[in-house]
């Protein structure tokens, strides 16, 4: 007997037979349950045998069912500021890249779609149209007379300006001049050629941008141009079309006026009152003519406006006269020596008279005589003729057709200034 303070099992040699064996390591002995001393309130333990091994993946230990949880409040916590940082960060770069891919803006609906990212400053081709027009414009002057606007070109760093003769016409010796960039000076003029409707001014300012000169007789047909000058006092206006033909001889004045006759570049590039004296250019930024006059449908002349149909004088022509201005005060103008009526004469210019020793005498030309070509164009009348010579300078030698009677015949003539 014993209390089973330090109770201790016992060593058998072996066991009764049809005795229950206990496990090993198993706190239970056989009599156990009879034990008169054992507290029936005391916790009792049951131990199982480990299952045999079964060669398989070791299973999956089962979760305590009484072990103590995390608190479902602080899971509820943790996962809505997780959403809310999630939510702010995805906001915040969906706007930023938004707002610069061009899709979103401070607020309103966005219009049109979004192209190409332009800089904020664009470099254009200076061979382009925009090049062109910002490389002359700078050069271009409106000139401004009492009671109307013409336009004109600067020629010299100096301040020598070309421009039409019936632009400063009646205006007198002191006239003013804007700029593209706004500013404005006083001009005076310095001498004119009537005929030839060009008239050279000098603006009281150095230091100017100048233009360059292009070659008028390499032009041909379909060339793409710009008009440059103030168009119904419209200033810094630039337009665009291509030469639609040459040599269209003009005939052109008020009544009671000086005549002008000149072989015209002729342009559908609109033009209107106030381009007069401006520049023609061509597609290289070079002038190559000075806009003058236009042709309209019917109304008054001032009423005219712009209908594809303008003419300027060629600059080889205008910068000739300019420089016999600039250098003394007076344009030559150059002749056959001969008289002709203006009117038609059965396809060709007539010869009224032949002066003695003049070109057309010293060619052989007699009055009488139909010229029907010169330097190659066609004659239609006297028009013509006129137009074709002044384009020519003083001692060009130019090849004329021409019928007497019932023949016809060619010469070379060497053309003269006239000494009147």
């Amino acid at each position: 007997m014993t209390d089973g303070w330090n109770w201790r099992r016992p060593p058998t040699a072996s066991s009764a037979p049809g005795e229950h064996q206990p496990p090993p390591g198993s706190p239970w002995w056989t009599d156990a349950l009879n034990d008169p001393w054992r507290d029936p309130w005391a916790p009792s333990a049951v131990v199982l045998p480990p299952p045999p091994p079964s060669g398989g993946p070791p299973l999956d230990p089962v979760p305590d069912p009484d072990a103590p949880r995390r608190p479902l409040s602080l899971i509820l916590l943790i996962s809505t500021i997780t959403a809310l940082l999630a939510g702010g960060l995805g906001g915040t770069l969906g706007f930023v890249f938004a707002v610069r891919g061009g899709y979103a803006s401070s607020g309103g609906i966005q219009l049109g779609g979004t192209g190409q990212q332009s800089p904020a400053v664009v470099a254009r081709d200076p061979g382009s149209l925009a090049g062109v027009a910002k490389q002359v414009q700078p050069s271009v002057v409106t000139v401004h007379v009492t009671g109307a606007i013409g336009s004109g070109f600067v020629v010299s760093a100096d301040g020598y300006v070309i421009t039409n003769d019936h632009v400063v016409d009646g205006a007198g010796n002191t006239m003013t001049v804007s700029f593209s960039d706004g500013s404005t000076a006083s001009a005076k003029l310095v001498g004119r050629a009537p005929e030839s409707d060009i008239a050279v001014i000098k603006i009281a300012k150095s230091g100017l941008p100048v233009v360059e000169f292009g070659d008028s007789d390499a032009l041909a047909v379909g060339d793409p141009v710009l008009a440059f000058g103030s168009p119904l006092a419209l200033e810094n206006t630039v337009t665009y079309g291509i030469v639609s033909a040459l040599d269209r001889t003009i005939e052109a004045g008020e009544s009671g006026g000086t005549t002008r006759y000149y072989a015209a570049i002729q342009t559908d590039a609109a033009v209107n009152q106030g381009n007069s004296g401006g520049p023609l250019v061509s597609a290289g930024g070079e002038v190559i003519g000075v806009n003058s006059v236009i042709r309209s449908v019917g109304g008054a002349d001032n009423e005219a406006g712009n209908i594809g149909l303008a003419f300027a004088i060629p600059i080889n022509q205008a910068k000739r006269i300019a420089q016999d201005i600039i250098d003394t005060g007076k344009a030559r103008r150059t002749v056959i020596g001969a008289e002709v009526n203006a009117a038609g004469s059965a396809g060709g210019a007539k010869l009224r008279s032949v002066e003695r020793a003049g070109p057309a005498a010293a060619a052989g030309l007699k009055a009488g005589d139909v010229l029907t070509k010169i330097d190659g164009h066609p004659v239609q009348d006297g028009t013509d003729l006129i137009a074709l010579v002044r384009k020519h300078a003083p001692g060009a030698v130019v090849a004329v057709e021409y019928r007497r009677g019932t023949k016809t015949g060619s010469a070379s003539v060497t053309l003269a200034a006239d000494t009147n």
